[in-house]
């Protein structure tokens, strides 16, 4: 492959501007374009930003767009297991989020929501891998006592930022800790966490809050439904104690051990490895790679390899089949099983 297959192609970065601060590190990671309002990066994006037609989608390195190519050849991107489930969708997004400024308190719709109200395939449950953080921080998770409907609508009609902060439950994170957020739960994430992010693939949002940053929530933090409308997608229960321990895992960077990163609650949605030492072959199939540190290749079954450094990703087509990683520390994110 040598660098040049079409079934394996290092991707150009695909920062673009958002209404938070943010993306110097992941300029840095990945020699692209950086901050100040280019905090998120969509890697391997067949997915456009909501209501767009193209922003969002994720070009090769000869200005094809990515997601033309899997359309063109779907078996051969995502395998006929995949083409018979879920046609052409690679059914994931994934990002790297690097805020300069807390996120706003906000949640997305599950899949059922997004099919009655926006006649959209996929809701947003998405997962939080965490790459670095500073010391103390915390991520916001569900809320932390039974709320109404009524009282989160007076909290955004009254701007209460403090109010919905209040609400929630939070979290201490460190890097290699790894946080799922099921669809229609509440959350926030402090400053300086630098997250790598697998979601279904689509762009919903909906705001409680947006004071301090650069978006009209009144108009554009309700997905154009009005909040009476889309407050209905919001988990108004905390999560259980069952559930919060369920969501909770953790990889370590210094460890040379492959393992799977998520538990079984994340299986419907996407799957994704810690790839560390030489000796784990990754069976074939379509595949996210973000090389997180060293040198080295991937080594196909075919016998061709394919050179990786760190800050690479790397978008691996079913037919391109089984490989090791040698040389390199990596995380690669993948749909669910067909």
């Amino acid at each position: 492959m040598n660098n040049h297959s079409p079934l394996v192609a290092k991707l150009p970065s695909n920062q673009f501007d958002h209404f938070y601060r943010g993306g110097n590190r992941i300029g840095k990671l990945r020699k692209g374009p950086g901050g100040p309002m280019r905090p998120e990066e969509w890697i391997a994006s067949t997915t456009t930003r909501f209501g767009q037609s193209v922003n969002g989608l994720s070009l090769l390195a000869d200005g094809k767009l990515l997601r033309d190519e899997i359309e063109a050849n779907p078996i051969t991107w995502l395998g006929e297991k995949h083409f018979k489930k879920y046609g052409s969708s690679i059914e994931i997004l994934v990002k790297l989020l690097d805020p300069d400024q807390r996120l706003p308190v906000h949640y997305h719709p599950d899949k059922k929501f997004a099919a009655d109200k926006l006649h959209l395939d996929h809701g947003k449950t998405e997962a939080w891998i965490i790459l670095d953080a500073p010391d103390g921080a915390k991520v916001g998770v569900g809320f932390n006592r039974k709320m109404s409907k009524a009282e989160v609508a007076k909290l955004v009609n009254d701007h209460n930022s403090q109010g919905l902060l209040d609400s929630l439950n939070f979290l201490k994170v460190k890097a290699g800790d790894v946080v799922f957020v099921p669809a229609g739960v509440a959350h926030a994430i402090e400053a300086g966490i630098f997250v790598l992010e697998l979601q279904e693939p689509t762009d919903l949002s909906i705001l409680l809050e947006w004071d301090g940053f650069a978006v009209d929530g009144d108009k554009d933090g309700h997905l154009d439904l009005g909040y009476e409308i889309a407050l209905d997608a919001l988990r108004l229960d905390p999560l259980s104690d069952a559930e919060n321990t369920e969501i909770i895992t953790r990889f370590d960077k210094s460890d040379n051990n492959s393992k799977r990163i998520f538990n079984s609650i994340a299986d419907d949605f996407f799957r994704a490895d810690y790839l560390a030492g030489d000796q784990t072959q990754i069976e074939a199939g379509f595949g996210i790679l973000l090389v997180l540190e060293g040198s080295g290749s991937l080594e196909f079954e075919n016998g061709e390899t394919f050179s990786v450094e760190s800050g690479d990703a790397v978008v691996i087509a079913h037919q391109a089949g089984s490989f090791t990683l040698r040389g390199c520390k990596a995380i690669i994110s993948r749909p669910p099983l067909a």
